[in-house]
């Protein structure tokens, strides 16, 4: 791709999967308070249908979450979080075996469910911090993990957000995570930076234009910028008007060498992917 991107291998499911260019993770949101796509895919057939264009447009993983963490969102029960996770985890599955499912979770029981009914990595907005149990259930698993780094929890992270200098404390933030993940025995560690989570918007641009710094952890890094406050409220619009400017941010993280954007829009992003790779 350029001199940022480094390929990786991950160990998914016992097989060897190599990042040797971006790759597509498609969100699905089956929560009705999603701040984008809340109560379009909370049934089986309307998720299946969706999971169907994603994976027709060339998304590369499906992230299933069952609780909205957006800012200011309200925590469902955990038996409704299983539910709703599960029983459409089981049927894509069955329906398309060939697609990576990840569960967007940080509740370790949710996560077990879910890697029970076919979910083969875990992506956690804690980084194991919201639940005691994750982290040793992760180790126990050996499936990829997606470590993100948040200040606050979803009623407080956007009230006065303060860091002495934001790179600098989330790359410090990432290289204790870290530690503490391989020496429990997690290997296969995906670090996300955590737009939007804790961050104002001027912190949010300021991780993306040093984004590259993030290779020094010698991790694959996720980048989730689809539709967030980030873009729209730069640009004065809504989540419903801001898929250029996701296109825009999610084509300057590529210049420096992300390795998988986790998108609503799975076309767009993969075209994105296909012109940055132009320039090789």
């Amino acid at each position: 791709m350029d001199i940022n991107f480094k390929p990786y291998s991950l160990n998914i499911n016992k097989n060897l999967y190599t990042i040797h260019e971006p790759k597509v993770m498609g969100i699905l949101n089956v929560t009705v308070d999603s701040f984008y796509d809340g109560g379009q895919y909370g049934t089986i057939d309307s998720a299946l249908l969706q999971v169907e264009k994603m994976l027709n447009d060339g998304a590369h993983f499906i992230d299933v979450g069952g609780q909205s963490t957006r800012p200011g969102a309200d925590e469902i029960a955990e038996a409704l979080e299983i539910k709703n996770t599960s029983e459409i985890i089981q049927a894509i599955n069955k329906r398309f075996p060939e697609a990576i499912i990840s569960i967007d979770t940080y509740r370790q029981a949710v996560a077990k469910m879910a890697v029970e009914s076919g979910a083969t990595i875990i992506n956690d907005i804690s980084a194991g911090e919201n639940d005691v149990k994750m982290l040793p259930y992760v180790a126990e698993t050996k499936l990829p993990f997606i470590a993100m780094h948040k200040q606050g929890n979803s009623k407080t992270m956007q009230i006065n957000p303060q860091y002495e200098d934001v790179c600098t404390d989330v790359m410090a933030y990432f290289v204790k995570k870290k530690h503490q993940l391989t020496s429990l025995g997690i290997k296969d560690i995906i670090v996300d930076v955590g737009f939007g989570f804790g961050k104002t918007l001027e912190h949010n641009y300021e991780l993306l234009k040093q984004l590259s710094i993030f290779h020094a952890l010698n991790s694959p890094i996720l980048v989730g910028v689809s539709r967030k406050g980030m873009i729209w409220k730069a640009l004065g619009t809504s989540p419903e008007k801001a898929l250029t400017g996701t296109i825009a941010a999610n084509t300057i993280a590529l210049l420096q060498g992300a390795h998988i954007l986790r998108v609503h829009d799975v076309k767009e992003a993969k075209d994105a992917i296909k012109i940055v790779g132009m320039l090789k």
